[in-house]
């Protein structure tokens, strides 16, 4: 089964788990901001039924750039009564979506090779979001992945006040020594045991990391699951996805309090 086809389940799945009686009435928009001479544009999600500030979830896509899948992902945590806001890192807002594989590796070969920037990019989409008015400052969470995983890594290093840190098959490769001593909030790994691109001991790198500067963690491990499983191939992997939301959905409402 598909993630697209396996969307609307979980995300009817999610909203189950929410409070508050009112149905929610889910918005989208796209919001246009730029980082220098790059234009760009974000996918924003939210229930309009919400008054008031409330916590905001910064999406890192993973290396598809601005999908139907990254849309449809954005939605899911906007269910749970969250701003979901899906930066654009690539430069979608001028046109740049990869097509094939090839092109993907090509996009995110730049931001691996320029930290520098892969953080200022994210740093951009983390300004626009805190511009909109329901966000409460003081609650964002970061949700990257695969190449939004490792995006999250690099962000959390510049000290961002997040209140979580999530990497959802998180693509972890060449991060700076000591970069966690700046890092802020609770970290929440979720990973496949089965992972030949980013294995075990790459994500330990992550751990000891963390570690060493006491900054909280929760590494969640999934049996018979490879890379990828937010878009599931097989029964294991189904079952990591849904299992990764919701320990994500869990690991969010104890830290935002709501």
């Amino acid at each position: 089964m598909t993630m697209l086809r396996m969307l609307p389940a979980v995300l009817a799945a999610v909203f189950t788990l929410t409070t508050g009686s009112a149905r929610a009435e889910m918005k989208t928009e796209w919001v246009e901001y730029g980082h220098g001479d790059t234009k760009l544009k974000a996918y924003m999600a939210y229930d309009d039924k919400i008054s008031g500030k409330r916590p905001a979830i910064l999406m890192i896509h993973a290396r598809e750039g601005m999908t139907p899948k990254t849309q449809q992902l954005t939605e899911l945590w906007a269910k749970l009564g969250y701003v979901s806001f899906a930066a654009d890192i690539f430069g979608y807002g001028q046109g740049v979506l990869p097509k094939d594989v090839p092109e993907m590796t090509a996009q995110t070969t730049i931001y691996s090779n320029d930290r520098p920037l892969m953080r200022a990019r994210t740093q951009a989409g983390y300004d626009a979001l805190l511009k909109n008015p329901m966000v409460d400052p003081a609650k964002v969470a970061l949700i990257g992945y695969c190449f939004g995983g490792g995006v999250g890594v690099e962000f959390g290093s510049t000290g961002a006040p997040l209140v979580a840190n999530v990497s959802i098959h998180g693509s972890f490769r060449d991060h700076a020594p000591g970069w966690a001593k700046n890092a802020k909030g609770m970290f929440l790994i979720l990973h496949g045991a089965e992972d030949q691109g980013f294995p075990l001991p790459v994500v330990d790198k992550v751990v000891q990391e963390l570690r060493g500067a006491k900054t909280p963690f929760q590494l969640e491990v999934y049996s018979g699951t490879g890379h990828g499983f937010s878009t599931p191939k097989n029964k294991d992997e189904e079952r990591a996805n849904t299992q990764s939301i919701a320990t994500t959905t869990r690991t969010l409402k104890e830290l935002f309090g709501i």
